[in-house]
Formats: structure tokens, C-alpha cells, sequence
């Protein structure tokens, strides 16, 4: 009973949404780039609710060079989030993101005057290349300037995020409606500015302290997190590419970020083809998406805080892809009220997934990185998250939805299956890491 009460007397205590966004872990500068990050967002809404259709009318591609222009991208994203974390090493952040706007904006820019796919191809993919980098550096600039709130900041940065894209979503809608080769570059330009304007907003803030450090509150101590090889901040950084076991984790980290793929491609195209639900049902699934992360990512993260309670998270993460991935499979055999109701559940519960994910993936990808190179080990991990977008959507339409529904009873199978290894995996690395900083810790300094 005494511990229900703490808990409950903890959750009473914890301000809302908007005082937080008020007052978020890291004070002005957090507070800043979350503002850039909801300006950001919106422009990719715009864009991403028009992109496609863009391509299509305006361009004029067919669908071949359009899907070759889409996986080119998807590999250039690959690469964003490594050379961002080996720049972060070696660069200060804050330019490097403000970089990251700008090479956006210009990229986008050209995308105005830009017909021929030669020239396109190249153009398209450093834009995403940009994204992923910028994703990164952000996710950086947050483990220096909140220190141990991390996950709090994580928690407002998806929300104002969503949100973001949610309200860039809707803008979309109005172009959309329009059609004409001047509302979609109105769309392309409203983006353009998004980035500029959120280049202006990082210029404001201060270079946080430390690289590839996470900045500890006043008083704390030292995350006793660090192998034996890393100890001294003088010494030569560890490689993330060296270390088998955080690779081993971000391997195991790719199929825990299937969430994105199964709302974003798999929930509708099931839909279309393989329900009697009616089509005008897809956008509520966004809309369930967004307002449930804008209203739960805080509450979440509050109950899943620090490295141990983030395993739990993996182990859920696997649950509730499972149970998702169940409701699909019997949304196929039903009326058009049970199929419809079915789909609704399963996005309810690939969002609960992703709320899993966005506290056990970044949790994990800091507490398990040496604590002198987390900027080059956090841009390694965050290649789990490009490399699933560009394989999740190939696996769930040309293996999962082609066997029909057992399809994705193998899937949910094998990803719940995937969490206990991943949480196994972690918990053993964690113990691994803490005995090697006490081995540190009690060794005699070495004599001057």
C-alpha cells in the first residue's frame, strides 16, 4: 500500500502537458527546440501529405522511377544518422543543425525548378539524408542540455512533434483540395520556411555542454554506465561499429520499430484490400495516432523512467505489436462493423506500441553507449529507425499481406518473440556495463 501511495502521490505532482512544454527539462534552449521541432514538423506534414501526388501530376513520374526515387531516399536516411553522430564528435551541434536546416531548404527549393529525374534522384535523397541527420542531432541536443529528464523531454518532443505533423497534415488538405501546380509549390515553399525558420530558432539557443555526453544535474554523479574501455574521457573513443554488443542491440532495435510501417502502410492497405471496411476509415487512423501520443507520450514515459524500467518497455512493445497484429488478422473475416471496429483497436494498439518504442529505443540507445562517445553510438542506433522504413513497408506488402492472415500472426509472433530477446540482451549488457564501472571505480589511480 505504501508504494500506491507514492505512486500516486508522484503522478499527482507531475505537471500537465503545457507546463512542462512551459518549463521542459533543459529550461530556454529545450524550450526552443521544441518550438523549431513543432515548426519543423508541420512543414514535413505539408510536405509529406503532398509529396506523392506532387511527383505524380506535377513531375510527372510513373511508378517505376517513383518507387526508385522513394528507396533512394530511404537510403540516403540510412546514412543520415551515423555521419551525424561522427560530426557530433567533432563539431559543435548547434551548427551542425542549423547545417542540417539549411542544406533542407535548399534542397527543397530546388525540388521547384527541378523536372529532370538525373537530377531529382540526387536532390530528393540529400533532403532525407538532411531529415534523418537532423533527427539525430536533435535527439543529441537533448541527452546534453535535459541530462537525466531525458525521457521527459523525449516524451514533450514527440508531442509537440505529432502535433506538429498532425496540424501540417491538415494544411496539406487545402492545397490537396486545390490541386494546381501553384498550391503544391505553395506547399514545397510553406516547408522551405518551416526550415528556416526552425534554423533561426536553433541559431537562438546555446551550444550544450559536453561531446556525446549526457550533462548531469547539479551534484549527481557520474553515470556509472561505462565499460572498462571507455573509463577515461582522455583515452580514444570506442567505436559503436567495434562493440558487438550495442550492434547487437540496434540489429534487435530494427523490428521494434515495425509499429511505423504497420500504421502507416500495413493498417490501410489491408484495409483496401482485404476488408469490407469502408476507405473513408484510413485517416482516423492518424487521428487516433496523433491525439493518443499528443495526450499519453507524457504519462508513459513518466511510468517506463531509466534504463531497467525501458527493457519492461521492449517486452511491451512485443505485446501489444502481437495483439495488434491479431486484430488484423481477424479484421479480414468480418462484417463491415467488426472489421471496422477491429482496425480501429489494431491502430489503438500500434500507437500503444509506439509509445513503447519512443521510451525503450532512445532510453536504451544512451544507457547502453559508453558515456565519452554517445554522440558516434547514438548515430549508429539511430540507423534501427531508416533502415525499417525502408524494409518494413517491402516486408509487410511482399511477405505479410501476401500470405494473408496468418501473415501477420507470424508477425506479431515473431516480434513479441524479438522483445524478451531484446530485453534478455539488454539486461544483460546493463549488468555487464555496471560491473565494469565498479572494476573502474575500485582500481587505484594510477601514479602521477
Amino acid at each position: 500500500m505504501r508504494r500506491g501511495g507514492e505512486i500516486r502521490k508522484a503522478r499527482q505532482g507531475e505537471p500537465g502537458l503545457l507546463a512542462q512544454l512551459r518549463r521542459p527539462p533543459g529550461g530556454r534552449d529545450a524550450r526552443i527546440m521544441l518550438l523549431a521541432q513543432f515548426l519543423d514538423r508541420a512543414g514535413t506534414g505539408l510536405w509529406a501529405a503532398s509529396s506523392v501526388l506532387y511527383f505524380t501530376f506535377v513531375v510527372g513520374l510513373d511508378a517505376g522511377r517513383l518507387g526508385l526515387l522513394l528507396g533512394a531516399a530511404g537510403v540516403a536516411g540510412i546514412a543520415g544518422s551515423p555521419l551525424a553522430g561522427h560530426l557530433a564528435d567533432r563539431f559543435p551541434l548547434r551548427a551542425l543543425l542549423i547545417g542540417c536546416h539549411l542544406v533542407r531548404l535548399g534542397t527543397l527549393c530546388a525540388l521547384l525548378v527541378v523536372t529532370d529525374f538525373a537530377v531529382l534522384l540526387p536532390v530528393f535523397a540529400v533532403t532525407h539524408l538532411g531529415d534523418r541527420a537532423a533527427k539525430t542531432l536533435e535527439m543529441l541536443f537533448a541527452t546534453r542540455v535535459a541530462g537525466q529528464r531525458r525521457a521527459t523531454y523525449q516524451a514533450l518532443s514527440r508531442s509537440s512533434a505529432n502535433a506538429g505533423y498532425a496540424l501540417g497534415a491538415g494544411l496539406a488538405a487545402i492545397g490537396l483540395a486545390v490541386g494546381t501546380r501553384g498550391a503544391y509549390h505553395a506547399l514545397i515553399l510553406a516547408n522551405a520556411l518551416s526550415f528556416l525558420v526552425a534554423a533561426l530558432l536553433v541559431w537562438r539557443t546555446r551550444e550544450p555542454r559536453g561531446r556525446g555526453l549526457v550533462a548531469a544535474p547539479p551534484g549527481a554523479a557520474a553515470p556509472a554506465t561505462a565499460p572498462a574501455a571507455s573509463a577515461s574521457a582522455s583515452g580514444p573513443a570506442p567505436s559503436a561499429w567495434r562493440d558487438r554488443g550495442y550492434l547487437r542491440f540496434v540489429l534487435l532495435d530494427i523490428p521494434m520499430n515495425l509499429d511505423d510501417s504497420i500504421l502507416g502502410v500495413g493498417l490501410p492497405l489491408w484495409l483496401v484490400g482485404h476488408t469490407t471496411a469502408p476507405h473513408a476509415l484510413i485517416p482516423a487512423f492518424l487521428v487516433v495516432n496523433t491525439v493518443l501520443v499528443v495526450l499519453l507520450q507524457l504519462r508513459v514515459s513518466a511510468r517506463f523512467r531509466g534504463a531497467r524500467a525501458a527493457t519492461r518497455a521492449v517486452a511491451l512493445y512485443g505485446v501489444t505489436t502481437l495483439a495488434c497484429c491479431v486484430l488484423l488478422a481477424a479484421a479480414a473475416g468480418g462484417g463491415i462493423l467488426t472489421a471496422s471496429a477491429a482496425l480501429l483497436a489494431a491502430a489503438v494498439l500500434a500507437t500503444a506500441a509506439e509509445l513503447m518504442r519512443s521510451v525503450s529505443s532512445w532510453e536504451l540507445a544512451v544507457s547502453l553507449a559508453p558515456p565519452h562517445a554517445r554522440a558516434s553510438y547514438l548515430g549508429v542506433a539511430g540507423m534501427a529507425q531508416s533502415v525499417q522504413k525502408s524494409a518494413g513497408p517491402l516486408l509487410l506488402t511482399g511477405a505479410v499481406m501476401t500470405a494473408g492472415p496468418a501473415g501477420w500472426l507470424v508477425l506479431g509472433a515473431a516480434v513479441a518473440g524479438l522483445s524478451l530477446v531484446q530485453r534478455r540482451s539488454g539486461l544483460r549488457r546493463l549488468a555487464e556495463l555496471r560491473a565494469a564501472a565498479e572494476r573502474a571505480a575500485a582500481e587505484p589511480a594510477p601514479a602521477r
